[in-house]
């Protein structure tokens, strides 16, 4: 796990790639198959995810006896050692969080303390990647529209 600070920096790292078109507002959820592992831990509850192309899914959890959130990167099946991220960051405070490697099944887990906050959040499987910026702030109001984002290729 690797703090990056204020800056985007670990975004543009591993988020040089193509900007597609935004999804829908839940769009970020259809189409997962990756289930979530629970590796975040005790008392996080899965508040949102996206698909990773057809890779598997980063899923953002959240603990309300904590006021954070964690962010993990899951594949659909478990393989031979792929790059892989998961990256979260409170936009208020710039506190951010990632974890990139080789692995075989998941990503993570990272933690940024965000209770109130809107987050940024995102995870890439080789080179399909999917970013959300400034989502899941405190509670979402129905139907109030996301601004997330994705790019299929890094």
């Amino acid at each position: 796990m690797k703090t990056v600070g204020a800056s985007l920096t670990a975004v543009v790292a591993v988020g040089a790639g193509l900007l597609a078109a935004a999804p829908a507002a839940g769009a970020a959820t259809t189409g997962a198959t990756a289930s979530y592992n629970g590796v975040c831990g005790s008392g996080y509850k899965v508040v949102n995810s996206m698909p990773i192309g057809g890779a598997g899914t980063v899923y953002l959890t959240y603990n309300s006896a904590s006021g954070k959130n964690c962010t993990v990167t899951v594949r659909n099946s478990t393989g031979s050692p792929t790059y892989m991220v998961a990256y979260v960051r409170n936009i208020d405070s710039g506190e951010d969080q990632y974890d990139e490697g080789e692995y075989r099944s998941y990503a993570g887990p990272v933690y940024v303390s965000a209770r109130g906050a809107c987050v940024e959040w995102g995870g890439v499987i080789g080179n399909l990647q999917a970013w959300n910026y400034g989502s899941n702030c405190g509670v979402l109001a129905a139907g109030a529209p996301q601004k997330d984002w994705f790019a299929g290729d890094r």
